[in-house]
């Protein structure tokens, strides 16, 4: 779909514990302007440390991205590249700024050779330049098994154990520290769980249920789990999905990820699915759908594999006059690749010059 420390048990568990402690004081508030006081871990989780099952998180009584500024990432591929076009060709790099200017997710997976130092990094940046970083997981065992059953599968990969997806989730936490984000866990994990055998749903449902209970140890986490699109999973089917995969313990759940469905299409859904999950809030992925989804498609693929004509949409945003959406987000970064689509396009996260010009003509 897309692509893109702590030294023995006994201390993760105290940190952790630690960490619970100051969340249960500031779980009604929403994220603070990150601030020097808000830390990261300075050290890595010790992996030869048994893995500790973390400690449940208190309710979410607010929304925790109220009032939030969002991330613009100076090094991003197409502010990069709009840069390099500045002087000779600025038509095109005007353009660009039309995408480079907004705040985007950055997608973590397996491409990060230490998740922990790529967490903090990002973070890092974001705090200096006083915003929230959006952080999407994406490393989960069998990633994209719908997609690779259906022989289309262009992120199809994560970590081979669960134990080893247990430790990444960790580090994340680990090298954000304290500090302010907002992090998307696994796009298509639950809309895709049926194509995976029952032992491997359970072993599904587990992880993201302890994902979410680790990286909300940290109080100015919101920690949103992926429900997919309008288009794939009823609303009441997703609903039981969330409810196993622990929505309850989460700031909520995010839609539309790196798909094209309208903003008023995949608002109705959200809405649906929240009135049966005890009216958790959710965000929308307004990246790329300022045209809708792709209607001339002949096939599944072309629906969401680069389809022709997109275009960007709704600015991202965390004042959404919608009381149940605490943002409507760039999950997707408008101009990467979401695989080859059997066109030998470029492959899944690839950042790709003309498709980026045609969603922002």
């Amino acid at each position: 779909m897309q692509f893109t420390p702590l030294s023995s048990s006994f201390t993760l568990a105290l940190a952790l514990g630690a960490a619970l402690v100051v969340a249960t004081a500031c779980s009604s508030s929403s994220l603070s302007s990150p601030a020097s006081a808000d830390t990261a871990s300075s050290s890595q989780p010790d992996h030869d440390a048994p893995v500790t099952d973390p400690p449940v998180p208190p309710p979410v009584t607010a929304n925790p991205l109220k009032g939030a500024k969002l991330f613009v990432d100076p090094e991003a591929s197409v502010l990069l590249r709009a840069n390099h076009l500045r002087k000779t060709e600025p038509e095109k790099a005007a353009l660009l700024d039309k995408i480079a200017k907004q705040p985007q997710a950055l997608w973590m997976g397996e491409w990060n050779s230490n998740i922990f130092r790529a967490a903090q990094h990002f973070v890092d940046r974001a705090q200096n330049d006083g915003s929230v970083a959006v952080i999407i997981a994406y490393n989960i065992p069998h990633r994209d098994a719908a997609a690779e059953a259906a022989g289309v599968g262009a992120s199809a990969g994560g970590l081979a154990s669960k134990e080893k997806y247990q430790r990444w989730i960790r580090d994340i936490y680990a090298g954000v520290g304290s500090r302010p984000v907002a992090i998307v866990l696994e796009p298509d994990a639950l809309p895709g769980i049926t194509s995976l055998p029952a032992e491997l749903q359970e072993e599904r449902y587990f992880l993201v249920n302890d994902a979410v209970k680790v990286l909300r140890q940290n109080p100015q986490a919101a920690v949103y789990i992926d429900a997919g699109h309008a288009k794939w999973v009823p609303a009441n089917e997703m609903a039981e999905r969330l409810k196993k995969a622990g929505v309850e313990h989460a700031s909520g759940f995010s839609l539309n990820t790196s798909n094209y469905r309208t903003t008023e299409e995949c608002v109705a859904y959200g809405k649906e699915i929240s009135a049966l999950i005890g009216g958790k809030h959710f965000v929308v992925d307004t990246s790329r759908n300022g045209a809708g989804p792709y209607e001339a498609a002949k096939t599944e693929t072309e629906t969401w594999c680069n389809p022709p004509g997109r275009k960007i949409g709704r600015p991202p945003t965390t004042d959404t006059g919608e009381p149940l959406i605490d943002g409507y987000l760039w999950l997707k970064r408008p101009g990467e690749s979401d695989g080859e689509c059997e066109r030998n396009e470029p492959k899944a996260g690839v950042f790709w010059l003309e498709q980026a010009l045609e969603y922002a003509r």
